[in-house]
């Protein structure tokens, strides 16, 4: 039984030995491998190298692999590039390439924008949009179809014919109408906007615009001739008033009371009561 318990102790003690031989060996493969391993970096990188740049980030920053002819470069980024997407794990954040039709992504299976030729559609990037969509050339996505929508129609416009409402018999009147919304590419066409129809109207002469307009002229120089001529006959009525009343008032102020005549009635009834 002893013996047995010191031959476990022994290959227990061996065994720890080999471990121990292994690590220092990997340890020195490392040595080997990055020679130049450094802990200054620049650039965002936590651990780099002369030859291979970037081993390892800064913390929140993603590694990506950049190919510079046959050479690949390690860099650390605070974003991925176009046609990348960002993952981020416990010891580092890598930045992981995009699907072959996708220029830019959320996840792999999750496009936001596509290559030349495919259209997005739902977070994938189509050749042809489904039925009951049409692809956009602008926005590189398939949309809904929109048809064209018009307002109601305005009231018919007064009888006319080349701009005028007057000297004719038979013309024209017009209605109009706005668009509201105009289609996509696949809607329906807009509609007309305009219409018009014959219309008939009591034929009168239109007055000449010259004959018309001095007359007009000749007619508010008259009544403004009038009212000028009544002013100045009310003004010279009112000073003539005023002048006879002034007068008047002058002349009783001037001539002194006149005293009454004796009636010769009175004294001949007088005389005859004495005798």
């Amino acid at each position: 039984m002893q013996l047995r318990l010191i031959s476990w102790f022994f290959i227990t003690l061996n065994f720890m030995e080999y471990i121990g031989s292994q690590h220092a060996s990997r340890v020195r493969r490392q040595g080997r491998m990055h020679p130049n391993v450094s802990q200054g970096c620049q650039g965002g990188c936590a651990t780099c190298s002369d030859y291979n740049g970037c081993l390892s980030c800064k913390p929140r920053l993603f590694f990506v692999l950049e190919r510079i002819g046959m050479k690949q470069i390690g860099v650390c980024l605070s974003s991925c590039p176009s046609g990348y997407y960002g993952t981020r794990y416990p010891d580092i954040n890598k930045c992981a390439k995009c699907k072959a039709d996708c220029d830019t992504c959320f996840t792999r299976n999750f496009c936001t924008k596509c290559k030349s030729g495919f259209y997005l559609y739902s977070g994938k990037c189509l050749e042809k949009c489904p039925d009951g969509l049409e692809a956009s050339n602008h926005t590189m996505e398939c949309t809904s179809i929109v048809h064209c929508e018009t307002s109601e129609w305005s009231p018919w416009s007064p009888c006319m014919k080349k701009g005028k409402t007057c000297g004719f018999k038979r013309g024209n009147e017009v209605r109009v109408r706005e668009i509201i919304q105009h289609p996509s590419a696949r809607g329906n066409p807009c509609p007309a906007t305009t219409e018009s129809r014959k219309c008939i109207v009591q034929r009168k002469r239109c007055q000449k615009e010259g004959k018309g307009k001095k007359n007009r002229e000749e007619k508010r120089k008259k009544s403004n001739k009038d009212e000028s001529k009544e002013t100045r006959q009310e003004s010279k009525g009112r000073a003539a008033r005023r002048q006879n009343r002034e007068q008047r008032e002058n002349n009783n102020k001037t001539q002194p009371k006149k005293r009454k005549a004796p009636n010769k009635e009175q004294d001949l009834a007088s005389v005859d009561t004495a005798h």
